[in-house]
This record gives C-alpha cells, structure tokens and sequence, in this order.
C-alpha cells in the first residue's frame, strides 16, 4: 500500500465515522435545534465522501443544495415553530421501540448483504474532472433535456413572483410620511366585489 493509499483509506474512514457519528446525534440529540446542526455535518461528511470518489461537481452540489440551501431552511422552520409541548408517555410504548428497531436492523442487514454480493468493478480514478464530463453531455447529448429543465425552472420561478407581488397605491403623501399603502387581497370566502381595504406598510 503507498502512501497515497494510506491516507486515502484514512480519509475514508474518519469521513465514515463523522457521517455515522452525526446521523445518530440527529436521532438521539435532546433538541431538534441540535439535530438540525448535526444534520449539517452528515451532509458535509458526505461531500467529503464525494470527494474521495472524485465526483467533485456532487460534492459542491451537496454543499450548495443541501447545506447551504435545505440544511438552512430546515433550521429556519425549526426556529420559528420552536414550541415546547409537554408529550403524554405512549402506551406500550417498547413494544413500538423494538419493532422500529427490528425494521432498522432487517433494512441495514439487507443493504449490506446487496452491498457484499454486488461484483463492483474497479475502475481506475480518471484524472478528467466530472465538471467537463457532464458540462459536456449537457450540451451535446442532454441538450433537449437541459433546455427543458430550464423553462420548466424559469416558469416557476415567474410563478412565483406572481403569488407572492403586492400592490401598493400611491396615496397623498404629507410632509415627512414615507409609507406606501398595500391593497389588500379579497377574501376568497366571502365573495364580495367591494373594493379592498388599504393596509399600510410601515
């Protein structure tokens, strides 16, 4: 084994174990808030999995979408609906433990067992960076898919700067007032044609 090696395997195996480490703190941390950050840091060791394989446009992928982006957002919902209930103990409550961990135990001994059969094929690390690859596939083979995920994602966006656009109305400004006035939006219960309120902004 050459140095290389070594410290590839090394790299490998502390990037396993934070990964496993984190995931069992998001099941056993006292606070969801907790969980949320250590969700983070089993997205991040598995970029740095991502990495060992090569596969560096995934791993910047993952750090992008997944920690910058859904990591983010899942701690802002867990912040602002931090509400602390005072939960009721669940009848029978070990009999729902040991089947939850029976069904964990039987779905890790079938991936490994898939994992053990499975003939991988060792390829070797080819040096081109899978940036080039797909940026390459993207315009020449996926092309027609690529320009459709794109229209598909600029209609969406325009969807949503439709559902979320207010009006505002200009209305006879005094000295020193900066307020713009929002009009509301009709209530879709009550049906009425009248003309809606105006609500100010400031």
């Amino acid at each position: 084994m050459t140095l290389a090696e070594g410290a590839q395997l090394v790299t490998f195996a502390v990037l396993s174990l934070m990964a496993i480490g984190f995931a069992l703190g998001v099941v056993w941390a006292p606070s969801i808030v907790y969980s949320g950050f250590l969700l983070g840091g089993v997205f991040l060791s598995m970029a740095g999995l991502y990495l060992l394989l090569n596969a560096d446009f995934v791993a910047a992928a993952q750090v992008l979408i997944y920690v910058g982006a859904v990591n983010v957002l899942i701690l802002f919902a867990i912040m602002l609906v931090n509400r602390r209930y005072n939960f009721a103990p669940l009848k029978l409550g070990w009999l729902r433990n040991g089947v939850t961990a029976v069904v964990c135990l039987g779905l890790f001994a079938l991936l490994a067992a898939m994992a053990f059969d499975t003939p991988w094929e060792l390829q070797p690390i080819q040096s081109l960076s899978s940036v080039l690859v797909m940026g390459g596939h993207f315009f020449s083979d996926y092309l027609l898919p690529f320009e459709l995920a794109s229209v598909l994602l600029l209609m969406a966006l325009i969807g949503a700067i439709v559902l979320a656009r207010r009006e505002f109305a200009l209305p006879q400004m005094g000295e020193g007032d900066l307020s713009l006035l929002e009009r509301a939006r009709p209530q879709i219960e009550s049906g009425s044609e009248s003309e809606p309120e105006l609500v100010s902004t400031r």
